[in-house]
């Protein structure tokens, strides 16, 4: 846990690249593989479930250090990250702990199913045993939202450092849904098998957004253009008659599209097709907000396939009968892609998002002004010389989002943000007018934001919040409603999870609406208006 904290320290204090990559490859050089192994799940976001909830960590750290619980409280609300105010707040101590990572995580693991008192006792020896840093990292893992500012491909590149293994080598290996309490180095890393590339997807191609104007870009004419899908990236594979689906947060989710398993027979083998996962109710393109309903579930039910089925709205083609053709041209990738979906039923769960090429930017505009019609969020600018290229590269891709739909909102309510702004009131949340039976208006929320206005507004409106606070919750106030903001949102949908009877996708706050007061604020009526017919 030593070396492990001091890792975590290394990071934590350097926003070079370099200095991280050298960290983790001498971590990596002198760890043990079972901490080794561990330090890559932690760091690939597979950590264990959480063994204690938070009430009871403050409660229990509260104890330990002796202060009344309303000073850990507003302790904890000032600093912004709990497993730092415990360490913070507890007592100093004198004592060590040489007990490996692993061995930590394996006794957290086995926390989880053991008494309150067990778990309180666990607790109070081992934060006594180790210094500031180690205790911040103990805590992190015990809540199970340990994060830090480390890419997988940063630490892909020091894993190939301490190793020798390829870089491309490690990013298919750490795919997957390996488990670490399951797994060796060895195994891990260190072995080779064939078998360990059948299922691996290709590194997706991304989009570069079109910040100026599109004229800049060359000719129209150069492009494909297509509609960008509100999905998710996907990239599905048949090889030796078997499926994978891989989103592009390279999570393997095949077995959460049972309806695709039908493509081991419709596909020929050896074919890895790029995409999007889309909600296809009522053969048309649905919500993000339908799609949702699937996303995290463990089991898929048969109600559940049939209320939500879905198809992928498929773009491009990097595997064709076997072989590797991403150098291509975007042209010739399309026309091979077209002869293997010719082949395909109509009933197939697979749809080509097919393209334009059109001779001026004023008809590309023309067509984007029609995304919402089409329930994309603008278009997709692809050179149609362009080879699949590896993460975001400039020049030959970009994405021509529309502008996001808007809405005048009145601020109810605010919390204190994280990090650099934990001693700031910046997450706010957002209510509009709804009309009464008697004839009255009450404010409803319905969104919450917490980005959109400059470090300058943000201490306004903070200095704001704390003249006009009308009731504590915890660390969240209630204010006057008097201050309105302009709301933009990718999308919208009907929605039973929210008191407002209406999901927003992405809200963010486009300005301060200081010329307005509360009573010309949007209303929900407004709000359901903008929902797709």
């Amino acid at each position: 846990m030593k070396d492990f904290a001091e890792l975590i320290r290394a990071l934590d204090s350097s926003n070079k690249t370099n200095v991280k990559v050298a960290a983790l490859t001498n971590y990596f050089k002198k760890a043990s593989d079972a901490d080794k192994v561990w330090t890559i799940a932690i760091l690939s976001h597979r950590r264990p479930p959480r063994p204690v909830n938070t009430t009871l960590l403050r409660v229990w750290a509260n104890e330990l250090a002796g202060i009344p619980l309303w000073l850990f409280e507003e302790s904890y609300h000032i600093v912004g990250d709990l497993a730092e105010t415990i360490a913070l707040i507890l007592p100093p101590t004198q004592q060590s702990s040489e007990k490996s990572l692993s061995r930590f995580l394996e006794e957290m693991i086995a926390l989880k199913a053991k008494s309150d008192p067990e778990k309180r006792e666990y607790l109070h020896e081992n934060w006594m045993q180790l210094n500031y840093y180690e205790r911040f990292v103990f805590t992190k893992l015990i809540t199970g939202s340990f994060r830090i500012g480390v890419s997988q491909k940063l630490m892909t590149r020091a894993l190939a450092n301490a190793t020798g293994v390829d870089e491309d080598v490690l990013a298919y290996k750490l795919m997957g849904d390996w488990k670490p309490a399951k797994t060796t180095f060895e195994d891990l890393i260190l072995a080779e098998r064939s078998t360990d590339f059948e299922s691996k997807p290709f590194p997706f191609f991304l989009a570069y957004p079109v910040e100026g104007e599109p004229q800049e870009l060359g000719n129209a004419n150069e492009f494909a253009i297509e509609h960008k899908w509100d999905g998710i990236r996907s990239q599905t594979i048949v090889r030796n008659k078997q499926l994978y689906v891989w989103s592009r947060g390279e999570e393997l989710v095949t077995d959460k599209y049972p309806e695709l398993q039908v493509l081991t027979q419709l596909f020929p083998d050896g074919t890895v097709i790029d995409g999007e996962i889309l909600p296809w109710i009522d053969n048309n393109i649905g919500t993000f907000n339908d799609l949702q309903t699937r996303i995290g579930r463990k089991t898929v039910s048969a109600d559940l396939l049939r209320k939500v089925p879905i198809r992928i709205k498929v773009y491009d083609l990097l595997e064709f009968e076997g072989n590797d053709i991403r150098q291509l041209p975007y042209r010739d990738r399309r026309n091979l892609l077209k002869t293997v979906l010719n082949q395909l039923p109509t009933d197939a769960p697979i749809l080509e998002s097919e393209f334009l090429v059109l001779d001026s930017w004023e008809a590309v505009e023309a067509e984007r002004n029609r995304a919402r019609e089409m329930r994309s969020e603008g278009l997709m600018l692809k050179k149609l010389d362009s080879s699949y290229q590896v993460g975001r590269k400039k020049g030959d891709w970009w994405k021509w989002k529309i502008e996001p739909l808007s809405i005048d909102a009145v601020l109810t309510y605010a919390m204190r943000g994280s990090g650099r702004r934990a001693n700031l009131f910046t997450d706010y949340t957002f209510a509009l007018w709804e009309e009464q039976e008697n004839g009255d208006r009450q404010l409803v929320t319905f969104a919450k934001a917490y980005s959109g206005l400059t470090d300058a507004e943000f201490r306004q409106v903070d200095d704001w919040i704390k003249k006009n606070t009308l009731e504590r919750f915890g660390p969240v106030r209630s204010v006057k409603p008097e201050l309105v903001f302009e709301i933009g949102f990718e999308g919208i949908a009907f929605s039973k999870r929210h008191k407002s009877g209406i999901a927003t996708r992405f809200p963010r706050i486009l300005r301060w609406r200081t010329d307005k007061k509360i009573d010309e604020a949007n209303t929900l009526d407004d709000l359901k208006s903008l929902i797709p017919k």
